[in-house]
């Protein structure tokens, strides 16, 4: 495997840390961190010695967005090349939300267009208060096309309604109110709240946090009629009878960790 450039990679205890690694850039996207990003998703999603995934940026933002550079590049572009880069860039953001695992967006500073984007695609979003967000691409002549899912699916259709036509830039506060952060604290504080998160996460069962992720997809904007009602107790049903259930049960009657915390 080619050792990515725009990356960095820390692994350890079940935790994949995955730092956007151009500062000089404020890890804006281009080309090649948008592969590498995909790429890290699909393989750490895919690595069992894994259990969560995080995702920050290394230097003074998250991420603030397309990079001048690639977007003069895209301005020359055919229909068919600005093409391939949306369907690039798609494809990334659906490696991190469809990812098995849970991700957390570890958010400071910049978190703007492709930034707001990633933190919307991520299970889990915490943001310190020197964070900023905004869907700056109207300024630009375009919209927030390739992350619109995400987004609109975080604050709700009223709330892009707003931020998708005035650009305006908010802060973690606002962010939060209008749910596209969980959680938001003082910059020193912001590695000790994501490290609580991950813990809680690594307290849970793997497989039926996977399972989880597939149960929210599966009820969005679903009545609760008879259909659902039956696929909700087929699922608890089959989860109930998998060796992960049965230790998750034992381990909280015997007042032990179950096997998945090396208890």
């Amino acid at each position: 495997m080619v050792s990515p450039t725009t990356l960095q990679i820390e692994t350890g205890g079940g935790i994949a840390t995955l730092w956007m690694n151009r500062p000089e850039r404020h890890n804006a996207f281009d080309e090649t961190l948008i592969r590498e990003l995909h790429d890290a998703f699909v393989r750490l999603d895919g690595d069992a010695t894994i259990r969560v995934i995080v995702l920050g940026g290394r230097g003074r933002s998250f991420s603030a967005g397309a990079d001048l550079d690639w977007m003069r590049r895209a301005a020359a572009y055919s229909v068919d090349e600005n093409l391939r880069d949306a369907r690039a860039l798609a494809a990334m953001l659906r490696a991190i939300d469809r990812a098995r695992k849970p991700t957390i967006a570890r958010i400071h500073g910049a978190a703007l267009g492709g930034g707001t984007g990633l933190a919307c695609a991520c299970s889990i979003a915490v943001a310190s208060t020197d964070a900023s967000f905004a869907t700056t691409e109207v300024k630009f002549g375009i919209v927030p096309a390739t992350i619109g899912p995400y987004v609109v699916r975080a604050i709700g259709e009223r709330n892009a309604s707003r931020y998708f036509v005035t650009a305006e830039r908010f802060d973690a506060h606002e962010a939060r109110r209008i749910g596209m952060v969980h959680d938001v604290c003082a910059p020193d504080e912001l590695d000790a709240r994501t490290r609580a998160i991950v813990d809680s996460v690594l307290a849970g069962g793997p497989q039926a946090q996977a399972v989880a992720k597939d149960l929210i997809r599966s009820l969005v904007h679903r009545p609760i009629d008879d259909v659902v009602i039956e696929e909700t107790a087929q699922c608890i049903a089959g989860l109930r009878a998998t060796p992960e259930a049965r230790e998750g049960v034992g381990a909280f009657l015997d007042k032990r960790e179950p096997a998945w915390r090396g208890g």
